[in-house]
């Protein structure tokens, strides 16, 4: 089964930068759209934002103008440039695809990181 990598996780201060990367295990043909969802203690996760296989993005209107989702299909991975970070940015940051195809075949599901944690403090 698919696992994705991610890291790029820790702490900041207000008004720095992180950058993301999600990055799967194993032998990995493609991946459809990938996403970058976070969680943040007592609150639902909620989507980031994602990008397409051909490269159409979408972001939260909460992080638009400060974080920039980007994929590189050669290596199968996505990256998340945040800037200008805020301490309401604080929380799990998850990797998400919908589907990927490999040495078995093709499969479309949704398939989740373990999380890198991302903590905006001064």
């Amino acid at each position: 089964q698919m696992q994705q990598v991610e890291s790029g996780g820790g702490l900041v201060q207000p008004g720095g930068s992180l950058r993301l990367s999600c990055a799967p295990s194993g032998t990995i043909f493609s991946i459809n759209t990938m996403g970058w969802y976070r969680q943040a203690p007592g609150k639902e996760r909620e989507l980031v934002g994602a990008v397409t296989r051909d490269g159409v993005t979408n972001s939260a209107d909460s992080v638009k103008g400060r974080f920039t989702i980007s994929r590189d299909n050669a290596k199968n991975t996505l990256y998340l440039q945040m800037n200008s970070l805020k301490p309401e940015d604080t929380a799990v940051y998850y990797c998400h695809t919908d589907g990927y195809c490999g040495v078995n075949g093709c499969y479309k599901h949704d398939y989740w990181g373990q999380g890198t944690q991302v903590t905006v403090s001064s």
